[in-house]
């Protein structure tokens, strides 16, 4: 893909005006709230809060260009990050816990949040990159008209936990080029002990097919810089319980095998996960090179950090 080619998604929907039905649509999910999987019910409208812990209002802990990402999303400037607080997962082994647990953020309006993004694309990032986007997808998408009207233009990217409802997918379908989902358990009682999410290996599998469907393998233009497509990220944890080996069986035969995929090293137990006996301590080497070696042996093609096959 050429570098000067590409123009986002989100910039023909609004100009079709089928954006602002979009807006409308997840609005409407708020009021009892379902914009993800907990169907929580509340009325997040007037305040209420559900299992996130989010209103109705968007906070915002941090925005700055971000190098620590995937190699295609940070390029040469890196990418344009925004960390929104609150959770809809709470998993007991977050790394970010102060913002997904605790709630420390600011509360921001959809027009600082579109400002927001443009000066994070003036400072030369490649994408604007949401992490934990899911419980805040209506003002996300609700700032959008201010920010394309004063010329945003990057690729959007979805970083979110791999819990996610269909119906907010199939809402976000031409807004979000880029989706990076976890895929974090493959056992349900696993996914129960440490996320409070018993259907998370079903709920997260049926999200990166639809995701997939939307968007595709990750296509790059010629310096390498991710345009569109799918990225899944799973967290290697210590005595497999994260069930690699099922995971990696998944994106190969149910995905695709040129899936862009981050096979993690970098858990370490903190917060709560010091009570769990089997997450009391960090992935050792041979553990980490075993996951990659399932996921190559899955044949895999292109895992970050490793020459493409």
């Amino acid at each position: 893909m050429k570098f000067n080619s590409f123009k986002p998604c989100y910039i023909n929907l609004y100009k079709s005006g089928n954006l602002r039905s979009r807006i409308k649509n997840a609005f409407s999910l708020l009021e009892s709230c379902r914009i993800c999987p907990r169907n929580c019910g509340v009325d997040r409208l007037t305040g209420e809060k559900g299992f996130c812990g989010a209103r109705e209002f968007l906070e915002v802990s941090a925005f700055h260009p971000h190098f620590g990402e995937e190699g295609p999303l940070v390029g040469a400037r890196g990418s344009g990050t925004i960390f929104l607080t609150h959770c809809n997962l709470k998993c007991v082994f977050c790394q970010n816990y102060p913002i997904s647990h605790l709630g420390e953020g600011k509360k921001v309006s959809g027009r600082d949040l579109a400002n927001i993004m443009l000066n994070l694309q003036s400072l030369g990032c490649h994408n604007i990159n949401f992490v934990t986007p899911t419980h805040y997808v209506p003002q996300i998408i609700a700032s959008l008209p201010h920010a394309i009207k004063n010329g945003l233009n990057i690729p959007l990217v979805y970083n979110c936990g791999g819990y996610e409802s269909i119906e907010i997918l199939k809402i976000l379908e031409d807004i979000f080029d880029i989706y990076m989902p976890d895929f974090k358990f493959a056992n349900p009682d696993i996914a129960k002990k440490f996320s409070k999410a018993y259907d998370y290996p079903k709920v997260a599998k049926a999200a990166i097919l639809e995701m997939y469907r939307q968007v595709g393998d990750l296509v790059v233009d010629e310096r390498g810089t991710a345009r569109r497509g799918l990225i899944v990220r799973h967290l290697v944890l210590p005595n497999k319980m994260a069930g690699t080996e099922e995971v990696v069986k998944f994106i190969s035969e149910k995905v695709s095998t040129n899936t862009y995929v981050n096979i993690m090293s970098q858990y370490y137990p903190c917060q709560e996960d010091f009570e769990y006996p089997a997450l009391n301590r960090r992935v050792t080497p041979d553990e980490y090179q075993r996951a990659l070696k399932n996921a190559l042996d899955m044949g895999l093609k292109r895992i970050d950090g490793l020459p493409a096959k």
